[in-house]
């Protein structure tokens, strides 16, 4: 037993996928399937129930599953400490984002921390929001970046950023040569929203209806990926985070426009367990994630000046 075996069987486990724990250890499918094989050689017992789809792990294999995770951790601990002395990063960063963040918000301050610290391993998971708590909670992950980070005695909530809100349609509707665009000229617009029971829906919904504007809520999305493929194949119009677009705006497949309601932003934080020690390495890629600011597609007047919604 190899403690990479061990890792990988925890990957598998953890993310529930032969394929995933195989790719994160940058190993095949079929090396990672004959892992476990030979771990359950060893312990002579099945840790996996090969007869369901997906597959199904046995009581043997989640007690096996809990003394590896434990053991690895506490490894990981121990070699962070000894190489602390000689100042050298080691270990791993477990991050759990939510999908918009870990798409156009973690990228940048990895690609600088696996840069400065080669022999560090982060690993990021994207997740939705209640999924990003649980895993920080339950210790999955040393870090969770989601927006509007809750309020919990379990957690420590660090701010890193806010982000702004910008008017988002398609290259072709009448409002993209507008220099701004005002709450009331949503009234009757067909609207691409986020799902209503996330918090930027409820901060979004709060801040239009205080100004009274009505738009008509034609679709609603979980994720911000989605909702952009509606606005471009002309379902709708949206309200979106300013980094979330830049890549389309330059492509011209999407039009930004300044949104007349400056102080509507989205907060982006990170969250960690209360009261627990960061190793070395989490701490580091947390300051490197403070310091990022990601980059907002150039529009042409610039009014995102704001406080967080209240």
């Amino acid at each position: 037993m190899t403690l990479e075996a061990l890792r990988l069987y925890c990957d598998i486990i953890r993310l529930h996928s032969f394929t995933r724990a195989a790719t994160e250890s940058g190993v095949s499918q079929s090396a990672a399937s004959q892992a476990v094989q030979q771990l359950e050689g060893e312990l002579h017992v099945a840790l996996l129930d090969r007869s369901k789809r997906p597959f199904g792990v046995t009581a043997e294999g989640i007690k096996f599953y809990e003394t590896c995770r434990k053991m690895l951790e506490s490894f990981e601990r121990t070699r962070t400490e000894i190489t602390a002395a000689r100042h050298e990063l080691v270990g791993t960063v477990r991050v759990a984002a939510i999908y918009s963040v870990g798409l156009h918000g973690i990228s940048g301050p990895m690609e600088r921390f696996l840069s400065l610290y080669p022999s560090v391993r982060v690993r990021l998971e994207c997740l939705h929001p209640h999924q990003v708590v649980a895993a920080v909670i339950n210790d999955e992950a040393d870090l969770g970046v989601l927006s509007y980070p809750p309020a919990s005695r379990a957690l420590t909530v660090v701010p890193l950023r806010e982000e702004p809100t910008v008017f988002v349609c398609h290259p072709n509707h009448r409002f993209a040569k507008k220099k701004i665009v005002n709450p009331a000229d949503l009234n009757g617009e067909p609207f691409v929203a986020f799902d209503a029971n996330l918090a930027i829906r409820k901060a979004t919904d709060r801040a239009l209806r205080r100004l009274g504007a009505k738009p008509s809520v034609v679709m609603e999305f979980d994720n911000v990926e989605t909702i952009k493929q509606a606005i471009m194949n002309g379902t709708g119009v949206s309200l979106l985070p300013a980094p979330t677009i830049v890549k389309e705006v330059a492509l011209h497949a999407l039009a930004a426009v300044p949104f007349n309601i400056p102080e509507l932003v989205r907060p982006i934080g990170a969250i960690h367990r209360r009261h627990k020690l960061l190793t070395p390495a989490v701490a580091r890629f947390l300051e490197l994630l403070k310091q990022f600011e990601p980059p907002v597609p150039l529009l042409k007047t610039h009014r995102h000046a704001g406080a967080k919604l209240t």
